[in-house]
């Protein structure tokens, strides 16, 4: 058999480090040809390295800059067929409640979260529309979910990815398009986004980041935190023809924190 992505020419934003990488490594390993993107430079570059993936520069607030990364694509392998919207950021630390959170801070997360993913859909099925097909995986959160009201911003960023998710899909349905549109849900990813929210919020409570990243995992239902890989599995299997009849969709990759009584993301929960 064939690997799953031969041929296909796949983009993963923030594919640097963390969850965008082992996604970045889990779709070379299937065959595709992957571009990923990032604004840490040198590191997505050495990242690309390790597995013959293509790094470009790209800042996903930036309009322009996503035109330029698609006929880059195009011009560079004449088709582009998988997206995986998977840049994020969580914010700071200090001022996450829906009575202190920073209008500087809502915006900054949500021009990343919101208008980087819708960005990248807008340029995308343009693209994949010459293709003759395509499919989008944005990267969510349980966030999106369940209440987050010490992650105010975040939460309702990742809820509006999901939103954005469906109407993408049923755009696409409504006008023939073979490009299907899903959305992954992970729970708590050891990350290094993780590492520096949890170690900020550890200080803020006066305990360890051990201590605290220890009272997280114990409300994890499954017993353990959600590996990167775990998530990189998901995305694969919704970006690949095995999900060629799925479009709209909600995959959650938590170990049982939403539908199996696990605790609040107010706790302090990140991703990508």
């Amino acid at each position: 058999m064939k690997p799953r992505f031969d041929n296909k020419v796949t983009l993963v934003t923030g594919g640097a480090s963390g969850i965008g990488k082992a996604i970045a490594w889990r779709l070379a390993s299937e065959g595709a040809r992957v571009v990923i993107t990032d604004v840490q430079e040198d590191l997505g570059q050495a990242t690309a390295a390790e597995f013959g993936a293509v790094f470009l520069r790209q800042d996903v607030c930036d309009e322009e800059g996503w035109n330029a990364i698609v006929r880059e694509i195009e011009s560079r392998y004449g088709h582009f067929d998988i997206l995986i919207n998977n840049a994020g950021i969580f914010g700071p630390a200090d001022a996450v409640t829906p009575e202190n959170t920073r209008l500087a801070d809502w915006r900054r997360i949500f021009a990343v979260n919101v208008e980087g993913a819708y960005l990248g859909c807008r340029a995308a099925i343009p693209a994949m529309r010459r293709a003759g097909a395509g499919a989008i995986v944005n990267v969510s959160s349980v966030a999106a979910l369940i209440a987050t009201p010490f992650a105010t911003a975040y939460g309702a960023s990742k809820a509006a990815v999901r939103h954005l998710t469906v109407s993408v899909a049923q755009y696409c349905c409504e006008r023939g398009l073979k490009i299907r549109c899903n959305s992954v849900h992970p729970g708590s990813v050891h990350t290094p986004m993780w590492d520096q929210y949890t170690q900020e919020m550890a200080r803020r409570q006066g305990v360890s980041a051990e201590v605290l990243g220890n009272e997280v995992t114990a409300k994890i239902p499954m017993g353990d935190p959600t590996q990167t890989q775990d998530i990189a599995a998901a995305v694969a299997f919704l970006g690949s023809d095995d999900a060629r009849h799925i479009t709209g969709e909600q995959l959650i990759v938590d170990g049982g924190i939403v539908h199996c009584g696990g605790y609040s993301v107010a706790r302090g929960n990140a991703n990508s």
